[in-house]
């Protein structure tokens, strides 16, 4: 069963995101305060990691450069959910997460990129 770690500091994306994705059949672990994700991630070993940009006083876009820089994290795919859709436009750059969904978020566009990521892992 493939492990995704969802964060993000609204607890109700927390637990539709959670109820969505293991109703799909993957293990969900969730994590609302983005600076306990290296202690997370070390113990649990996500397949793919739901990154929110905005937590609270973190930036989601910070900690997945952090992820893509580290040797430990970088092949973990990111996926970067927000309400901005301005993120869309650095797919591409460095330390940029491997894609986007905009929220509020589509099921079955969630499902599919979880999929294709997850496939490509």
């Amino acid at each position: 069963m493939r492990r995704i770690l969802a964060v993000d500091d609204d607890h109700d994306i927390l637990e539709i995101l959670q109820f969505i994705l293991e109703d799909s059949g993957y293990q969900v672990d969730t994590l609302s305060d983005g600076r306990h994700l290296m202690q997370k991630i070390n113990e649990i070993h996500p397949d793919l990691i739901l990154l929110d940009i905005m937590l609270g006083s973190l930036d989601g876009r910070e900690l997945c450069k952090a992820l893509k820089k580290d040797e430990s994290t970088n092949n973990i795919p990111v996926i970067m959910i927000s309400a901005s859709h301005s993120v869309a436009k650095t797919l591409n750059q460095s330390g940029a997460p491997n894609d986007f969904i905009a929220k509020p978020f589509d099921i079955n566009n969630l499902l599919n990129k979880v999929k294709t990521h997850l496939q490509a892992a």
